[in-house]
């Protein structure tokens, strides 16, 4: 009796394209957001670029295009349930559907949390955790109907662990939120087609972090001497991060959490 021919080698390059893919992208209009936006362009995909800042928008997809990459924006409250249906509809009349969506937009304050304003904890609510909630829920009706797609959320390590010095606890509970939100949707949509995954960067080099070095060097550098790879993350990182779990590199990917944090919380 002869063995079973082995399980054809495909070619592992070729499954991280996303040519004829579109992706939606929220916070896509500086920062980490334009660095994932970025790279799912370099990857073949085009781009619907999300965010509440026209100008940086406007930057971005004007970047994409000089590249010869496809893109189009929306400035979009993702806490806003009307705005985010009619720019899902938007994105799915343009470019025919939908295939990857990252829930990249998030804010945060600062406080401690006995002080913290009621506004700030609702505030941060609507957009870490309700704009992701509106997003998967109307980006899933078209994913359904074209028989599947790719959704990245984008968590962070504080989801998992406290910030020291943060004053931002509110921030770390729509963080773990999401978490939970993306595990139970990869086991709620794996029927549909519908891959779920979170990425969960650590401390990465953006504008407010930029701030923190300005205000105080001391600490920003304590925060680097705790990373074990001794540095902060780059879009670059990111980007690498997003381009996989969107592609079919990631076939058999659902559920989990990407943690990349320079192994900040493996110690």
């Amino acid at each position: 009796m002869s063995e079973a021919p082995p399980e054809a080698i495909h070619d592992v390059l070729a499954a991280f394209r996303l040519d004829g893919r579109t992706s939606l992208v929220t916070g896509a209009g500086r920062g980490l957001g334009r660095a994932m936006a970025l790279g799912l362009t370099q990857a073949g995909s085009r781009v619907m670029l999300v965010d509440v800042d026209p100008e940086g928008l406007a930057g971005v997809e004007a970047e994409i295009r000089r590249a010869g990459g496809q893109a189009a924006s929306a400035v979009v409250d993702v806490g806003d349930e009307a705005q985010v249906q009619a720019c899902i509809a938007e994105t799915v009349r343009l470019f025919g559907g939908l295939h990857v969506l990252v829930n990249n937009a998030g804010i945060t304050s600062r406080s401690p949390f006995e002080d913290l304003p009621h506004e700030d904890w609702e505030r941060v609510l609507r957009v870490n955790l309700g704009g992701t909630y509106l997003c998967c829920k109307h980006a899933a009706r078209p994913m359904i109907a074209q028989g599947g797609g790719s959704i990245i959320n984008i968590a962070s390590m504080s989801g998992l662990v406290g910030n020291r010095g943060g004053d931002n606890s509110h921030y770390c509970a729509t963080k773990g939120g999401v978490i939970a939100l993306t595990r139970s949707l990869a086991v709620e949509w794996a029927g549909r087609g519908i891959r779920v995954n979170a990425v969960a960067p650590g401390y990465c080099v953006t504008p407010m972090t930029d701030r923190l070095k300005e205000r105080d060097p001391a600490f920003y550098q304590e925060l680097i001497d705790r990373v074990p790879l001794g540095r902060f993350g780059t879009g670059q990182d990111l980007a690498g991060a997003v381009v996989y779990l969107a592609s079919d590199a990631s076939a058999y990917v659902s559920g989990s959490l990407l943690v990349v944090d320079g192994a900040y919380t493996a110690w």
